[in-house]
């Protein structure tokens, strides 16, 4: 009895795991769902991401060019200036006190300046039936050149009275906007002192921007083919982009930071850009022909490297190690290691091995 117990038990034993092998032959592995996407061709920039910082096209700080208390202010703060307004007066009537005299001086000396070139030619005429002496001749030459000298110095005098009295009156000497003024009525100003208002142009706009050292010599290859162009956008919407023209190169590299200046000027009627404002900058190099894209989301990183599992014509997936380029907005240009129509899954590569089944699903969205 006891030896037949024992067999019944080791038949048992084989008969279930038998039946168990049998089960886990027959269930197959189910395909994973994924999305999916082809490899495109399409033409992309080739370019550096960069951080700029606009700068006003010209920047006025407005000093008085005379002394005196301010008597007229003719605009408000933040307006939009024209070259030539008129911004501030300063008390004119000194200015035109000393002008007047001036004027007084110089008819006074015209007249002695008259009497001196009558005295000498009548000297001259005396001369000649030597009834003067040569020393009196001399001495009413040495008369009229200086009296002739003081006029110039009178006339020099006026304009230079003229001048101050026009410098009371302030214009603006550029197109602008204007800041908040530095000045009130009745502050005394002194002349080539004082500032009364910041005046910035703003149309167009410059967009300073730095890149490094290693990227020098690469970007200066495409200043001199033309190539280069420069678009800036906001963090906050980058939607709201503009094109630019590359203006400047700084003459040096910065050796504490390892940079180097670049400036680009950009259209900015609109006052889309405002001085001081941090912007994204792309440096647009060049243009790519034909390059190889797939979405970004396709691309996954393992100990080897990148890769992406590409889906075969059996539906399922192989592991393809792949060298990436730049972005693209949603895109990556794959540079080495895929083809154009083969297609990458997109979502779903946690669940995925080299052989594995994949059953294709339509992307959130109908993408």
């Amino acid at each position: 009895m006891k030896y037949f117990a024992l067999s019944t038990m080791g038949v048992c034993a084989i008969l279930l795991i038998s039946a168990c092998g049998q089960k886990h032959a027959a269930v197959p592995r189910p395909a994973r769902p994924v999305t999916a996407a082809q490899a495109v061709l399409r033409d992309v920039p080739l370019y550096l991401d960069e951080i700029g910082n606009c700068t006003a096209f010209e920047t006025v700080m407005i000093q008085p060019q005379v002394s005196g208390p301010v008597t007229g202010i003719h605009f408000k703060d933040g307006a939009e200036l024209k070259k030539g307004d008129l911004l501030f007066t300063i008390d004119p009537q000194p200015f035109q006190a000393e002008l007047d005299k001036m004027r007084s001086v110089l008819e006074q000396d015209r007249a002695k300046h008259a009497y001196n070139e009558a005295q000498l030619k009548r000297n001259e005429e005396l001369s000649r039936t030597e009834v003067t002496s040569p020393q009196d001749l001399d001495n009413a030459r040495s008369t009229a050149k200086s009296s002739a000298a003081g006029l110039q110095a009178d006339l020099a005098e006026l304009e230079i009275a003229m001048i101050n009295l026009h410098y009371c009156s302030i214009k603006s000497p550029i197109d602008g906007r204007a800041s908040k003024r530095m000045v009130d009525m009745g502050n005394i100003v002194t002349g080539n002192a004082t500032q009364m208002l910041l005046i910035q142009r703003q149309d167009p706009m410059y967009v300073d921007f730095t890149i490094s050292e290693n990227s020098l010599s690469q970007v200066r290859r495409y200043i001199d083919s033309g190539t280069l162009k420069v678009q800036a956008s906001f963090s906050d919407d980058p939607s709201k982009s503009r094109m630019g023209e590359f203006n400047f190169l700084d003459s040096g590299i910065h050796q504490d930071s390892g940079t180097v200046r670049l400036r680009a000027v950009f259209d900015n009627q609109d006052h889309l850009f405002w001085p001081g404002q941090f912007v994204n900058v792309r440096a647009l190099l060049d243009r790519i022909p034909n390059a190889v894209l797939v979405p970004s989301e396709a691309l996954q990183v393992g100990n080897n490297g990148p890769f992406v599992f590409v889906i075969k014509e059996d539906k399922t997936v192989e592991l393809r190690p792949v060298k990436p380029g730049q972005r693209q907005g949603d895109d990556v240009v794959i540079t080495e290691g895929l083809k154009p129509n083969e297609t990458v899954v997109v979502t779903g590569q946690l669940a995925l091995a080299p052989g594995t089944s994949v059953l294709v699903t339509p992307a959130a969205g109908g993408k």
